[in-house]
């Protein structure tokens, strides 16, 4: 059974900064691809950052390059997204997902494990 567990979401002013966490278990962690999402109230799950089995790769959707950086510590089996200058488009909750595959990949419908979310919310 793979488990994601995701931490560090809360609420904190615009131009502030959180990093997310995102704790695997139940897989080879140093194996896979590992993605980060997000949903806004109304709105679909939306892709945010990926990184590759090994770090050497990542991918971030237009509106978070600059300001947010993916990173993984494959001894910890952990992913973190450091999120700077934040704004209140971000406030969404964040999702931690996890590929089968070591690449990673900016489609939610390629990841096959899901971390239950952790709100982000940014005050104005």
């Amino acid at each position: 059974q793979v488990q994601l567990v995701e931490s560090g979401g809360g609420l904190v002013q615009a131009g502030g900064s959180l990093r997310l966490s995102c704790v695997v278990s139940g897989r080879t962690f140093s194996t896979i691809g590992m993605g980060w999402f997000r949903q806004a109230p109304g709105k679909e799950r939306d892709f945010v950052a990926s990184i590759n089995w090994s770090g050497s790769t990542t991918s971030y959707t237009d509106s978070v390059k600059g300001r947010f950086t993916i990173s993984r510590d494959n001894a910890k089996n952990t992913v973190y997204l450091r999120m700077n200058s934040l704004t209140p488009e971000d406030t969404a909750v964040y999702y931690c997902a996890a590929r089968r595959y070591s690449s990673n990949s900016d489609y939610a419908f390629e990841y096959n494990y899901w971390g239950q979310g952790t709100q982000v919310t940014v005050s104005s």
